[in-house]
């Protein structure tokens, strides 16, 4: 393979990543602040519990929209191994903790991003839930990995010929 080619070979990993970043973006707009996600979900969340009060609704809005965040940043951690490893076999340490650094810098310019949106704003707090998000799913990829990479069991040792005769 070329030089070039596999360095193209190596971007195709990369491209789902892109994607991701465009989409947490997206999500990063005007359009997906608290007070646009609950002008849908309170009602809807009122809807499928009518006997809620309104502070347990907005309560779990509140939820809804962090548990958003670690799966963002969960999925953006398991693309950003996938691009980091290349198509090469197992699990490095360093490909996790570089994989770590680069969505926790992605979760602060973000946050950053978000100081200059309206209706949207810098927290400090969202940045540890996004990295929370990618801790956890490199805690998935780590136990991914040592289940389908774990080197096989070594065979079993011949009988002991003395237990066969007996």
């Amino acid at each position: 393979m070329t030089d070039s080619s596999e360095r193209q070979s190596r971007f195709t990993y990369w491209i789902p990543v892109i994607l991701v970043a465009i989409l947490i973006s997206v999500f990063s707009t005007r359009y997906f602040s608290a007070e646009e996600t609950g002008g849908m979900l309170i009602p809807l969340l009122h809807w499928l519990f009518p006997w809620a009060k309104w502070h347990t609704l907005h309560l779990m809005h509140v939820g809804i929209r962090k548990l958003a965040h670690v799966s963002e940043f969960g999925l953006f951690s398991i693309l950003v191994f996938r691009g980091v490893r290349a198509g090469r076999r197992g699990w490095r340490l360093n490909w996790a903790l570089a994989t770590l650094a680069i969505a926790v810098s992605y979760a602060a310019l973000d946050e950053w991003h978000q100081s200059f949106v309206p209706l949207r704003g810098a927290s400090v707090r969202d940045v540890a839930i996004d990295a929370t998000g990618a801790l956890l799913a490199q805690a998935l990829v780590w136990l991914y990995a040592m289940r389908k990479w774990q080197s096989p069991a070594p065979p079993a040792a011949p009988p002991d010929a003395a237990r066969e005769e007996a």
